[in-house]
């Protein structure tokens, strides 16, 4: 019986997740461990922390990306220097409330800040026309910096 509550759940994940979901809520919630679809539940749980440092890798992407322009479009400053600015207010703001709930993702932060400046310098050269070669091959300040409500290039 057991066996093939967890097949139908198994199967279930593969043909509706959302019921997926709530049939394993319930199974969670009366300690019902026997018959929980564990193979799928440890991959969603895994899940949720790819999800965050993906959050957080686009987050730092965009900021790198507004601080650019902000600081090297100069064409488009005066018109679209408010909006850049609440982008990057914006985007610090999504970035600190991540590393409230996670504080551990900090180091992971870090960690990919080198390769976030590339591709948001890719795409500040991508969304604005100007060569990449507008922009310096390096990030154009430290993390601190960059997540400082205070400090704009």
């Amino acid at each position: 019986m057991v066996t093939q509550l967890k097949q139908t759940n198994k199967n279930l994940y593969d043909t509706d997740y959302n019921l997926w979901v709530i049939e394993t809520v319930k199974q969670l919630e009366n300690r019902d461990f026997n018959s929980l679809d564990l193979e799928n539940l440890i991959e969603e749980v895994l899940d949720l922390s790819r999800r965050d440092k993906k959050k957080l890798k686009n987050l730092l992407k965009r900021l790198f990306e507004h601080l650019l322009k902000l600081k090297y479009w100069e064409s488009e400053s005066e018109r679209n220097r408010g909006h850049w600015r609440g982008e990057i207010a914006n985007f610090r703001q999504q970035i600190r409330d991540e590393l409230e709930d996670s504080p551990s993702l900090k180091p992971y932060l870090q960690a990919i800040f080198n390769s976030c400046y590339k591709d948001g310098r890719e795409i500040a050269s991508q969304r604005s026309g100007l060569s990449l070669n507008t922009f310096p091959e390096n990030p154009i300040a430290t993390i601190e910096q960059v997540l400082d409500e205070n400090w704009l290039p």
